[in-house]
């Protein structure tokens, strides 16, 4: 550990050899059984959206979890927050962590495609031409800087307690490393997880080229939030998805200089590069479909 850097041994210890073995089972699992073809190289997708990571893996570890945790340690001291104000059995405590942030990460995530300025950092993530796990990493470090914020905020509004932050933290990275991943489950098995949490299917819709099916499925760990705002899609099979954004389809245009200078320059229309506004008639569906 850098001098400085301040400690969080769960996190370190635990956290981060936990999720790199599921990175690695993932990456494992999506090369065996495959949910989408794959349109480009894998190999230089993967050292692209791990070098554009590096900035952020630097805020997380430096900043987005460090200053929360700070901020939980402050508020829980001065007892603000609704966990600080309502005494809560252990148990009861961890489940309304888990609601009230996988909630307040719905909202965030809805802000981030909503709110220009959001947009422009977040569109970074949305321009990859294939969704795999290394997807998972690929986040602008400007989004990692307002994700700072919004979780600092969360700690005041909600009195999370420091240590449930960083459990809350571990499994939320896990379940962004799943529902990206390229990982084709059986059908009936996805459908069942899919009564409760967000599948690789299921965000699969979300990154399509599609505009009314990105502005859905915003969920990261539990799926309801959705279902509660009627932003649930699951009516479009997999192979019918076209990946990405439909203004950035040429790899040329994804090089990892232009990635990191997108959010600055001005932004292009949800428009395909002949002008077409990509659309698919909606097909209503009980099922999550193959």
């Amino acid at each position: 550990m850098g001098l400085g850097v301040p400690k969080i041994p769960l996190m370190d210890c635990v956290g981060n050899p936990l999720l790199a073995c599921i990175f690695l089972a993932l990456l494992w699992s999506q090369w065996r059984f495959p949910l989408r073809r794959q349109h480009f190289s894998v190999l230089r997708r993967l050292v692209r959206n791990f070098v554009l990571s590096i900035p952020g893996f630097a805020i997380v570890r430096l900043a987005m979890l460090p200053i929360p945790i700070a901020v939980a340690i402050w508020a829980q001291e001065r007892h603000i927050g609704v966990l600080n104000w309502v005494a809560l059995p252990g148990w009861l405590a961890v489940i309304a962590t888990f609601l009230m942030m996988d909630y307040a990460y719905w909202w965030w995530h809805w802000a981030n495609h909503m709110v220009p300025i959001f947009w422009r950092f977040h569109n970074v993530h949305h321009t990859d031409l294939d969704l795999d796990v290394s997807t998972a990493a690929r986040f602008h470090f400007g989004e990692m800087i307002f994700s700072t914020g919004f979780l600092s905020f969360a700690m005041l509004l909600f009195g999370i307690a420091p240590l449930m932050l960083v459990v809350f933290f571990i499994t939320f990275e896990a379940a962004t490393l799943f529902h990206h991943s390229n990982w084709r489950l059986p059908i009936k098995v996805e459908r069942i997880l899919n009564l409760m949490i967000v599948t690789p299917r299921m965000h699969g819709i979300h990154h399509s080229i599609v505009q009314r099916e990105t502005n859905s499925n915003w969920g990261t760990i539990f799926c309801w939030w959705d279902k509660l705002h009627r932003t649930l899609r699951r009516d479009v099979p997999q192979d019918a998805v076209t990946i990405g954004v439909a203004a950035y389809r040429e790899e040329r245009e994804l090089t990892l200089g232009k990635l990191f200078a997108l959010p600055f320059g001005s932004q292009r229309e949800w428009r395909l590069p002949n002008g077409e506004i990509p659309e698919r008639e909606p097909q209503p569906a009980e099922k999550l479909a193959e």
